[in-house]
């Protein structure tokens, strides 16, 4: 099984089958179109099973490697390898991008072959980011991902869907601009090479540490988003159609996340532990005043997209605490959110293709017309809310603890999540759920068809046994979680 390219089959599958998509052309196919994107994404998800049923969890060396010569003169290589930090998120963007295509099959009637196109070349190209171990190869696919997001807001959003998306492509390419120089510095101290694994061994002055750290910390903070350059996302949630909104908040916001794990804290370990109170404090400004911000959103997409930087606020908290229950509940919790927020944007978009409305007081009484709806729905508020035994309690518990040892402090203000989102989601829930029926437009509502409950059950499958039986996603990332900190701590000596 080792010798099929397995990682480029992850890449390349679903961007080659998007370009066949769209070669379908015009609406008069678009059924054609529909059927040939779910067949593309269903391959493209085949294709990592292997991934995870061949990883050996024994060891933190990159697995699946694969090396080509790309550009000799500037030894620049086609270098792929996933480890236990990286593995899970290649299957997570496949298994999400099955989903947004199911999503938009019925409510995507303009441009549909574009449309399709567009997500599946968008998850070829994020596995691309989660499998490169050369920093041009990872550069390209960060930069490329942003383009196929960019058209999906920008044509199919909302009404202010251009202003979104132009600020969405502005705040991340200025950010990635950073990220650029600090890889060209690496590859002019490692004596010409672009592999981030020998960047990982570069003994740094710790000066020139801190500026690549911060470098990396503009770029992959802007990108999950950290406060205060969080402000893009909301917009960009709110214009978005539900497949855009749905793959942001799943795999999008994991990139940022992902890039502290395998640029900031390997490469700059010094600085990382020199810098950690700083982006500890942002973390924890997160957690708190943005899930106070969640609390006052009238439109619901709103008050989900604060609830993701509030959870988000969580990931970089955990990486920074430097325990491996931190970092670990940390990779849970991207995976857990990923489940979550997904299926809490198909929830709304569900609703917004009956209503056309996202605002709150639009709503009340739906458990009258929808109960099928109102039970799946419940069932992610309360995984949103971090409710034991789902998958939204495993990271967060993890993360507390993880912080509790670090500094009981840190980690009883971090507790404070557990309330507040409690709180947003579940008045949320109150108010468009439950009551009596509010309007004649909610009475006219009817429950959710076989293809919006096929998608809605698969998510809350996974919300329950990751929460009931989180031991595989955690077996998984252990070997390479504990490498990392014994890298990071032996470089402090």
């Amino acid at each position: 099984m080792t010798d099929i390219p397995l990682l480029s089959l992850a890449i390349w599958v679903p961007i080659l089958g998007g370009l066949l998509v769209l070669a379908t052309g015009s609406d008069r196919n678009a059924p054609l179109a529909r059927m040939l994107a779910f067949a593309v994404a269903v391959a493209g998800f085949v294709v990592t099973i292997p991934l995870y049923t061949g990883f050996d969890t024994t060891t933190s060396a990159m697995q699946f490697v694969e090396l080509t010569s790309w550009v000799p003169r500037f030894n620049i290589n086609y270098h792929l390898g996933v480890d236990g930090l990286s593995v899970l998120f290649v299957i997570l963007n496949a298994f999400i991008t099955i989903l947004v295509v199911m999503a938009g099959w019925q409510v995507i009637q303009d441009k549909v072959a574009q449309y399709m196109a567009a997500f599946l070349i968008m998850s070829g190209l994020m596995n691309g980011i989660f499998s490169a171990l050369d920093g041009v190869l990872f550069y390209v696919f960060f930069e490329a991902s942003l383009i196929p997001l960019y058209l999906v807001i920008g044509i199919w959003g909302g009404a202010n869907r251009v202003y979104a998306a132009i600020k969405f492509f502005l705040y991340t390419l200025l950010g990635s601009l950073l990220m650029l120089i600090a890889l060209l510095y690496l590859f002019m101290q490692s004596g010409g090479s672009f592999s981030i694994l020998d960047w990982h061994q570069l003994p740094l002055p710790i000066e020139p540490q801190v500026l690549i750290f911060l470098a990396f910390l503009i770029a992959f903070g802007v990108k999950v988003p950290m406060w205060p350059v969080h402000t893009w996302l909301p917009d960009a949630h709110v214009e978005a159609p539900t497949g855009g909104s749905v793959v942001l908040a799943a795999i999008g916001l994991k990139l940022g996340a992902y890039g502290f794990l395998r640029f900031s804290l390997p490469i700059v370990p010094d600085a990382a532990q020199q810098l950690a109170p700083l982006v500890i404090t942002l973390s924890l400004i997160a957690v708190v005043y943005i899930g106070f911000v969640a609390l006052v959103q009238a439109d619901m997409k709103k008050l989900v997209a604060y609830s993701s930087i509030s959870h988000m606020g969580f990931v970089t908290l955990g990486f920074f605490i430097f325990n491996p229950l931190g970092v670990e509940g940390a990779l849970v919790q991207m995976i857990s959110h990923g489940f979550v927020s997904g299926a809490m944007f198909l929830c709304i978009g569900v609703l917004y293709d009956r209503m056309h409305s996202r605002q709150i007081a639009d709503y009340g009484g739906v458990v009258n017309t929808m109960p099928k709806f109102a039970a799946f729905f419940m069932l992610f508020a309360m995984a949103n809310s971090g409710l034991p035994a789902t998958s939204g309690f495993v990271g967060e518990f993890m993360v507390v603890l993880g912080a509790v040892q670090f500094n009981f402090w840190i980690g009883f203000v971090a507790a404070t999540t557990l309330i507040l989102g409690a709180a947003y989601s579940l008045w949320m829930y109150k108010r468009v759920v439950f009551g009596k029926v509010a309007n004649k437009h909610v009475a006219e509502l009817e429950d959710i068809n076989g293809r919006e409950f096929a998608f809605l059950a698969i998510l809350a499958l996974c919300v329950l046994a990751m929460g009931l039986y989180p031991f595989p996603f955690t077996e998984v990332m252990h070997a390479s979680v504990n490498e990392l900190l014994r890298h990071v701590a032996v470089s402090k000596l």
